[in-house]
């Protein structure tokens, strides 16, 4: 069973219903020494192959080996600009494929489906594309191109489920389900029940005949098409957690966060702007953060004239912050928005209207009269009257569905799980939870935070999986 449908989830079920990879005979690939080990044994599959020693010795821009592995095959010279095609050639072996159930709580491609739709993705186009179909030839069935080699998170999620159909693989989804727990459970204890499967007329997840004692009981509800809620209990010997980040905004823990004014999603902003709740003539609207969704709701706020108050703790220069590490011809947009922070500080006036920076500066509280008070580095006070205030400064994800929040698979087991400075501890070659057997976190939950590199960790939980 795996928990979520976004890209993650979506590769993994392809890999587990018989789509094989094999090296393509005559291609050569820009690699020597990786050219080398596909040469070894060019009828074996990459999935039977040792993981460990096809990815030894690759670089690039994941700290995961496999992932970097299988993106280089997929995309040879992508890094330097090459279009080179995929080394691989995938074969449908149905005798290989492993019966399994995908569960999201919306339509395949995950959380793409809950970003506006206009929002253009930070990786190229190419990149965001799952193994044999390339984004691009889907696009151009569409008469659509790349503006600037990105795309649009519409265009992402409807290419997520295009790619669900085209390849059969709709039958393992179950959208519209919600999971409750996942725990551990003995065989023994289940083997006179009757377990309530969601997938009609195929067979059990899980075969009583096995040796396996523990099995993992996953609980949950399904929305039915008249809007009930129908429970289910499944039985698997194996659950992958391919659940993503994006389901709990991060919150500053500070007075008067929980007003009404207050909102954690980009979404709030669109939303008033909608019902003309906000205009022009508003007080402005204070937005927190220096990631990339703080800087598309600045983009937002100015396309629609809106004045904003950008707050952030951190230094225009610091390295550490996103817009100093992307590449100004790529990114212009967001090359603009570091410019408005750099420019038009609330110490000195610069060229951009209806939007004043203040950095190294962090809320001390919000009030109920929409006064928000804010410090600087120097511990001087400020205060703003502004109409909403958007707190964008990352997301956590939910694990509320595993015992203690899934805080004991972490790799420091005293902090809750963080894609970023505390993901799930796992075997880097098969993405096995490390003090978990049978249990796999896959994407961001592992540390893997970019479409293109999580699939990597989709190939290691398939070639584990199979060899069991």
């Amino acid at each position: 069973v795996f928990l979520g449908n976004g890209p993650s989830g979506i590769c993994l079920s392809y890999l587990l219903s018989g789509y094989t990879p094999y090296f393509k005979r005559d291609f050569l690939h820009p690699h020597p020494i990786l050219q080398r080990k596909l040469e070894e044994a060019p009828d074996v599959s990459i999935l039977d192959q040792d993981l460990e020693y096809l990815s030894e010795g690759l670089e690039g821009r994941s700290h995961s080996p496999v992932a970097l592995l299988f993106d280089t095959l997929q995309r040879p010279d992508t890094d330097f600009g090459g279009t080179a095609e995929s080394v691989l050639t995938w074969w449908h072996e149905t005798n290989r494929a492993v019966p399994h159930l995908v569960l999201g709580r919306n339509a395949p491609g995950g959380a793409w489906h809950a970003i506006e739709g206009s929002v253009v993705t930070l990786s190229r186009g190419e990149w965001m594309g799952l193994p044999d179909l390339p984004f691009k030839d889907w696009l151009k069935q569409k008469r659509r191109g790349l503006r600037n080699n990105r795309a649009t998170a519409e265009d992402i999620a409807q290419y997520y489920q295009h790619y669900v159909m085209k390849k059969g693989l709709q039958k393992n989804f179950r959208c519209g389900t919600i999971v409750t727990s996942v725990r551990k459970v003995s065989a023994e204890s289940i083997s006179n029940h009757t377990q309530k499967d969601l997938q009609e007329n195929s067979d059990s997840l899980w075969n009583s005949n096995e040796k396996s004692t523990d099995v993992f009981q996953v609980d949950g509800f399904f929305k039915t098409v008249k809007g009930d809620k129908e429970s289910f209990s499944i039985y698997a010997e194996n659950v992958v957690l391919a659940t993503g980040t994006y389901d709990s905004p991060t919150w500053l823990g500070v007075k008067g966060e929980n007003l009404s004014y207050v909102h954690h999603q980009l979404s709030a902003l669109e939303e008033a702007v909608k019902n003309n709740n906000i205009g022009i003539m508003s007080d402005p609207v204070l937005i927190v953060g220096a990631g990339l969704t703080a800087a598309d709701a600045i983009l937002f706020a100015h396309h629609c004239n809106i004045p904003v108050i950008h707050v952030f703790r951190r230094r225009v220069s610091d390295p550490g912050l996103i817009f100093n590490q992307l590449p100004k011809m790529m990114y212009p947009e967001y090359h603009k928005v570091h410019q408005m922070m750099k420019e038009q500080s609330a110490a000195c006036t610069g060229p951009y209207e209806c939007y004043v920076s203040l950095p190294e500066h962090h809320v001390l509280s919000f009030g109920k009269d929409k006064k928000c008070i804010f410090q600087d580095k120097n511990g001087y006070q400020k205060a703003y009257k502004i109409s909403m205030a958007l707190v964008l400064t990352g997301s956590n994800p939910n694990l509320s569905f595993l015992p203690n929040n899934g805080i004991d698979l972490a790799m420091d087991s005293d902090q809750p799980v963080n894609p970023k400075r505390n993901p799930i501890d796992v075997d880097p070659f098969t993405y096995e939870c490390t003090q978990e057997k049978g249990l796999y976190a896959l994407g961001p939950l592992a540390g893997d935070n970019f479409v293109r590199f999580v699939q990597g960790g989709a190939l290691a939980v398939a070639s584990s999986l199979l060899k069991k």
